[in-house]
C-alpha cells in the first residue's frame, strides 16, 4: 500500500463534500485521462519481465513481441466487429484480473467475487451511467450487461465483505481498509471517478511494484522511458487501428479509453498468468 493512494481517496472525499461537480463533463475527461496514462505503465513491462523469465534471443524476443502485439490488435478488432462479445470478455478478464489482488485469499470463488465487486458497485450505484458507458462501448447492445450485473450486485458485495474480514484478519489490514473504503466510493462517487482511484492508487501500483523488483538493474531512466514509450505506442497504435477501421468506433471519449485499456489488458492477463504458472513451477 501506497500512501498516495490515501492522499487521493481523502482528496475525492473533501471535494465531494465541498459540493465539487464531480460528475461533470470537465472532471469525467480528467478522471479518463487519469485512469489511462496511471493505469496502462502498469503492462507497459511485460516483455522485459517475460524475457527475464525466459532467455530469449533477439529473434525470440521479437516473436514475443509479435504475439503480444497481435493478441492486442485482435482484441481491438473485435471491438470494431464484435463490440458487445468485446463488451462481456473485457468484462470477465477485468473481473477475475482484479480479483488476483487478493493474493491473501486461498479460495478461487472469493476472488472472482472480490474482482467483481469493482464492476458491481458502481453498476448499482450509478446504473443509468454505467448503462450510457456499456451501450457506448458495444454499439448501443449493452443495456442488458449492466442489468445482470446489478442483479448479481447485492450477493458479489457481501461475498466481498465477507473477503474483507478474512484480509483484515490475516494481517493484511491496509489493503482491507483501502478495498472497504475504496468499494464505498465506487458507489457514491460517478463511475469513472472511483475506477480512476482503484485503477490508478489500488490496483496498478501492485504491478508496478513487482516488477519494478523483478527488473531492478533497469535504471531509473530505463524504467521511465520504458514506461512512457510503451504506454505511448500503445495510445498510437490505437489511433491508428481506427483510422483503419470500416466501421465508427465509440462515440464517448471514456468509452474509447475503456476499448483501449481492454485491447492491452487482454496480453497483459495472459502473459501475468503464465509468468505467474512459471514462477510457481
Amino acid at each position: 500500500m501506497y500512501p498516495a493512494y490515501w492522499v487521493a481517496a481523502v482528496t475525492v472525499v473533501a471535494a465531494t463534500l465541498r459540493g465539487s461537480p464531480m460528475g461533470q463533463p470537465a472532471a469525467i475527461t480528467a478522471a479518463t485521462v487519469l485512469f489511462v496514462a496511471g493505469g496502462l505503465p502498469h503492462g507497459a513491462y511485460d516483455l522485459a519481465l517475460f524475457r527475464r523469465a525466459i532467455a530469449l534471443d533477439r529473434y525470440g524476443i521479437t516473436l514475443a513481441a509479435s504475439c503480444y502485439v497481435a493478441v492486442a490488435a485482435l482484441m481491438a478488432i473485435m471491438w470494431m466487429i464484435m463490440p458487445l462479445a468485446a463488451l462481456i470478455l473485457f468484462l470477465a478478464v477485468a473481473a477475475v484480473h482484479f480479483g488476483e489482488d487478493w493474493d491473501m485469499l486461498d479460495e478461487p470463488l472469493l476472488r472472482l467475487a472480490a474482482g467483481l465487486a469493482v464492476i458491481a458497485a458502481p453498476a448499482i450505484g450509478h446504473r443509468a451511467d454505467v448503462s450510457r458507458l456499456f451501450v457506448a462501448m458495444s454499439d448501443g447492445r449493452a443495456t442488458f450487461v449492466a442489468q445482470i450485473i446489478v442483479a448479481a450486485a447485492p450477493v458479489t458485495l457481501m461475498v466481498t465483505a465477507v473477503s474483507i474480514g478474512i484480509a483484515w484478519r490475516s494481517g493484511n489490514r491496509q489493503w482491507a481498509s483501502a478495498m472497504a473504503l475504496c468499494l464505498a466510493l465506487l458507489l457514491i462517487l460517478p463511475p469513472v471517478v472511483g475506477f480512476a482511484l482503484f485503477f490508478v492508487f489500488l490496483h496498478s501500483p501492485r504491478h508496478l511494484s513487482q516488477a519494478r523488483a523483478t527488473l531492478g538493474d533497469m535504471t531509473p531512466a530505463q524504467w521511465l522511458s520504458t514506461g512512457v514509450l510503451l504506454s505511448g505506442a500503445a495510445i498510437i497504435g490505437w489511433w491508428a487501428l481506427q483510422g483503419l477501421s470500416p466501421a465508427p468506433m465509440a462515440w464517448n471519449m471514456t468509452a474509447q479509453a475503456f476499448q483501449l485499456l481492454a485491447s492491452v489488458a487482454m496480453p497483459h492477463f495472459l502473459l501475468s498468468h503464465w509468468l505467474a504458472k512459471r514462477l510457481h513451477q
